[in-house]
């Protein structure tokens, strides 16, 4: 999954710790010092990129693929590393660094190590991308045994900074396959195990993604699903046996305990990427809620607690040769520009990124899309495995839309008709190009896009 990759991590609070920089950037700690310095730094030449062997019948160990962006390069838009990790169907998933922004302050940290979690496996490897950027190598792995008795908690997703030093990965179920929604601390220096950073008791029942503001003394985290269950593929009926999440849980930063929960209701179903505005003023972001196809804003009320309203409906798809009579766009990944001014997000189904202008915070308004490939194009081919059966394949008729006209054109590559859709983004820091994936997890890859997984 693109995702945190090469030198495009954005500031997560942009909090000050520990020494001070003296006015020379040169001696300042990794990252920008505001989001809108972010969008003057040198462009990206580089991009790391998880690729997932699991689920695709070819028994080999994931890898991280090193991807040139530089065109002025010879080798640009070619990859030109891979590092394949020693175990097998770890499923890589999301990225992070070991420091960023929210360590500016601190000369003594380096942005050197890309942290990659297994979401399946439950191991952290720790990558090392400072010796040599266009060749990385292993530096660490955490075994899943130090992650289970240590916290608990299994099934790492979203790995974040903080100003300590320390990082944070958010985690989305327990050793045994249930859902359990917690976070991990490791020691930034040495990438042992510290333990858990939520206070004791505070877990949720779901976890996924989180993001935080320290400005206003909040972190607020997102929920998936057991693991036991999406780790098989979707059934919408897990959903309805309440298998899972539609919350939002609110965090007091400073001293780690849960204050406040959102229950977004059938509306905000499945919320999982959460972004606040980069501004370590604002407090408020969106949340991309995936079944249910919304955006929501969360904002801090004037009593002082945090509220969410609906600002964007992408409308379901009425459809006939698919396992369900509506489609839902399916919203898996949400980002917005450094300087506030762009939400973007991809509907994994329907196929299509948007881009929506979003200086009324409350009222966005879509000024760009671009179709991808996705489930509803003209003559897609799409099976869907879903509890056991196998619907009937061939392309996807929409009988009734809304927003279009007519199904939109396949997506086609050197001539070729690719079979897959937009998942994860990244945006450059200067907000010029979108860098766009289509894995979203092998699993269900394989039952929405069987073909992709070949």
């Amino acid at each position: 999954m693109l995702k945190n990759q090469g030198q495009l991590e954005t500031p997560a609070g942009n909090e000050r710790k520990g020494k001070k920089c003296d006015g020379n950037v040169d001696s300042c700690g990794p990252g920008y010092h505001t989001p809108l310095d972010a969008m003057k730094a040198p462009r990206e030449q580089i991009v790391y990129l998880p690729c997932i062997y699991r689920n695709t019948g070819i028994d080999r160990p994931d890898y991280v693929a090193n991807v040139d962006v530089d065109p002025k390069s010879l080798t640009y838009s070619k990859v030109i590393h891979r590092l394949e990790v020693p175990n097998m169907k770890d499923e890589l998933h999301h990225t992070g660094w070991n420091a960023c922004s929210s360590c500016f302050g601190d000369p003594s940290k380096r942005r050197n190590r890309l942290i990659c979690p297994g979401l399946v496996s439950s191991r952290i490897y720790v990558i090392d991308t400072g010796t040599n950027p266009r060749a990385p190598s292993i530096h660490k792995t955490v075994e899943p045994t130090e992650v289970y008795w240590k916290t608990g908690l299994a099934n790492p997703h979203t790995t974040h900074c903080l100003g300590s030093g320390e990082i944070m990965i958010s985690t989305i179920g327990d050793p045994s396959g249930n859902a359990k929604g917690g976070f991990i601390l490791l020691d930034g220096e040495t990438f042992e195990v510290k333990g858990n950073w939520e206070s004791p008791g505070d877990e949720t029942e779901f976890g996924y993604d989180f993001w935080y503001q320290p400005r206003h003394n909040v972190m607020i985290s997102t929920e998936w699903g057991h693991p036991k269950l999406w780790a098989y593929g979707f059934d919408p009926q897990h959903y309805a046996d309440g298998k899972y999440g539609q919350s939002l849980h609110v965090w007091d930063w400073t001293t780690h305990r849960r204050i406040q929960d959102i229950d977004l209701g059938p509306e905000g179903a499945i919320p999982l990427e959460i972004r606040f505005l980069h501004s370590p003023d604002e407090p408020q972001g969106y949340v991309g809620c995936a079944l249910s196809s919304n955006v929501f804003r969360f904002y801090k009320t004037p009593r002082g607690d945090w509220a969410t309203e609906k600002v964007i409906d992408v409308p379901s798809k009425k459809v006939e040769g698919w396992a369900l009579p509506e489609m839902p766009g399916l919203i898996t990944d949400i980002l917005i520009s450094m300087d506030d001014r762009f939400l973007y997000f991809s509907n994994w189904l329907h196929g299509d990124v948007r881009q929506y202008d979003i200086t009324d915070r409350r009222n966005p308004k879509m000024v760009g899309q671009l179709f991808l490939g996705g489930s509803i194009c003209k003559g897609g081919p799409v099976q869907l495995f879903l509890g056991g059966s196998i619907c009937k394949g061939g392309p996807v008729e929409v009988t009734h839309d809304v927003e279009l006209d007519q199904q939109p054109a396949p997506m086609v590559l050197n001539g070729q008709v690719k079979c897959s859709a937009p998942q994860m983004l990244q945006l450059s820091l200067d907000g010029k190009r979108l860098y766009v994936t289509t894995s979203l997890f092998s699993a269900w890859d394989k039952q929405f896009y069987p073909d992709m997984i070949k």
